[in-house]
């Protein structure tokens, strides 16, 4: 019997429960909680109807450590599945230390004041999991996650030495709005307006933000232009596979959206430091949070694909070798399973199967871990069967 908590209950974290509750003979009690209980218990009707299990819903401000340590000693979860915001990481460990649950999310730590997108906080957890004989297990979405998954593959079976790796994340779907972002607006467009960084030859560069840019032909989608932004795990893979000379990460986007982007940049509406308003400070980004669609509300209409995946380059047997591998999602797949688009999608179900993996002992360890330091196979086997089946193309 395995109880998992899940906290966040937007369009990744509705995915997560779905698809927990799919998999009873792992996952035999769950439950859902955020801030709003009202959006856990419309989640929990859905999965009723669709899934035809119950699940529990709780209330919890993930900010407050001891709300969250309540919780937990209420429930008695084995493993959190924490969905939430990533400015949440570093309280939701600090309650799952304080009651011997194990860690698991698909985002970095951020402060809230500052877009430091780096590991180096939960990081630093590291001897506090070890000593409580629990783990963490950071980044288990699509990128960061089966991104990392993918390397430690290609590492493992495709090459005596992977040398060069770029990322690349496209999504090719139409949702019908002049502009929106499929994850919270907040920290998708806080990532995005960053410096772009890489890693060639031993040091980090640093470019403008979305100034560099490449066509790729995705399988599936076709050709795309693609811009170099800095992703979480860059820091990861070039930590823990030494041997990279480069590795970047790619994200596709459309001229209409990057208009919109150019416009609100200009006007200052994607700034994440307080303005005075009418004798008040607001946050422009997050005021035009509350302006732009949910999320989740777009999964209705979506149409198209999203492909995602590794171009990696190295040596095997003494010569030159490419491939790209990577997985295709299709939108409304993705709702007529479990109402929710593709970008929810692809993070939700790598979360689920990697808390598979670690309740059912196939990743086991102490202390915290990316996922590229655990082996690739349990998780590559099971991606498939569970809605995502991946390829490796030969370039």
């Amino acid at each position: 019997m395995s109880k998992v908590a899940i906290i966040g209950a937007g369009g990744v974290g509705s995915v997560v429960a779905h698809k927990c509750a799919q998999v009873p003979e792992v996952f035999t009690h769950i439950l859902l909680a955020s801030r709003s209980l009202d959006r856990c218990k419309r989640v929990a009707d859905e999965i009723n109807e669709i899934e035809h299990r119950r699940i529990e819903v709780a209330r919890v401000d993930a900010d407050r450590v001891e709300e969250a340590s309540a919780l937990f000693r209420s429930y008695r979860p084995d493993l959190l599945i924490n969905v939430a915001l990533p400015y949440q990481d570093l309280a939701l460990m600090d309650a799952c230390l304080a009651t011997g649950v194990h860690y698991l999310d698909t985002a970095n730590y951020e402060p809230v004041d500052h877009a430091r997108f780096e590991y180096s906080w939960q990081w630093a957890y590291d001897q506090r999991f070890r000593e409580a004989g629990l783990m963490a297990l950071l980044g288990a979405g699509f990128d960061p996650g089966i991104t990392n998954v993918f390397c430690a593959h290609a590492r493992n079976e495709l090459f005596d030495r992977v040398e060069h790796v770029d990322i690349l994340d496209c999504n090719a779907g139409e949702h019908g709005h002049p502009f929106a972002t499929n994850f919270n607006p907040e920290i998708n467009l806080r990532e995005i307006t960053q410096p772009g960084r890489y890693w060639e030859n031993g040091e980090w560069h640093e470019t403008a933000p979305l100034s560099e840019r490449r066509g790729f032909d995705f399988p599936e989608v076709g050709p795309r232009t693609a811009y170099l932004l800095y992703h979480e795990e860059l820091e990861s893979l070039v930590k823990h596979l030494p041997e990279l000379k480069s590795i970047r990460f790619w994200m596709t986007f459309g001229e209409d959206y990057l208009t919109h982007l150019r416009v609100l940049t200009n006007v200052g509406l994607t700034r994440i430091d307080p303005v005075e308003f009418q004798g008040r400070p607001i946050v422009p980004l997050q005021f035009l949070k509350a302006l732009l669609p949910d999320p989740a509300s777009l999964a209705a209409g979506y149409r198209g694909k999203t492909c995602i995946g590794c171009l990696v380059q190295g040596i095997q047997s003494g010569r030159q070798r490419k491939v790209f591998i990577y997985n295709v999602c299709d939108h409304a797949e993705a709702y007529r399973e479990v109402r929710a688009q593709a970008i929810s999608y692809t993070t939700g179900v790598p979360a689920m199967v990697s808390a598979k993996l670690v309740l059912t002992g196939a990743w086991q360890g102490s202390g915290v871990f990316n996922m590229e330091q655990l082996p690739p196979a349990p998780m590559l086997d099971a991606l498939g069967r569970h809605g995502l089946p991946w390829h490796v193309q030969e370039l």
